[in-house]
């Protein structure tokens, strides 16, 4: 069995600011509030490679990967995965933006199966990622329509 999650939010500002915001990895400890450090490795053409750390866990383990990114402007998409898949087998990410009349939607799909040692099994991962990507989409929607109100 794999897991698979599908969430998605609409934000009210325009596409160039949500695509720029939400695809300056350097900028995602600000954006995200589970995000410790946002460390750029390498960059070819549009892809770029990083290493995301968490702020310290309950028993104080920083857990940290790096993974790849490949937006792609022209279609609104990004491509990832995980480099460094610590507990998962595998994790896939698709990102999605797309103009609706109240601004844009942005869609986030993970695809991933869990280890047979980690922590969690698929099932538990997905509701965990369903879980913590509505908060994050919440923070990101609202500091995205801030920033398009101090541009405006």
């Amino acid at each position: 069995m794999a897991g698979h999650t599908d969430n998605s939010i609409i934000i009210d500002a325009p596409m160039g600011l949500v695509w720029d915001m939400t695809n300056d990895v350097e900028s995602w400890p600000r954006l995200f509030s589970e995000y410790a450090s946002a460390e750029i490795v390498a960059r070819e053409g549009a892809t770029v490679r990083f290493r995301l750390a968490l702020h310290p866990d309950e028993n104080g383990k920083v857990w940290s990967w790096v993974s790849e990114r490949t937006p792609d402007p022209l279609t609104h998409t990004v491509r990832a995965h995980r480099v460094e898949t610590g507990v998962f087998r595998y994790m896939n990410l698709f990102w999605q933006y797309e103009q609706v009349a109240s601004g844009v939607r942005m869609r986030w799909v993970q695809d991933f199966a869990m280890r047979d040692d980690a922590p969690l099994d698929d099932a538990g991962m997905t509701d965990r990622l369903n879980h913590n990507t509505a908060i994050q989409m919440e923070r990101i929607k609202r500091l995205v329509e801030e920033a398009a109100e101090r541009v405006a």
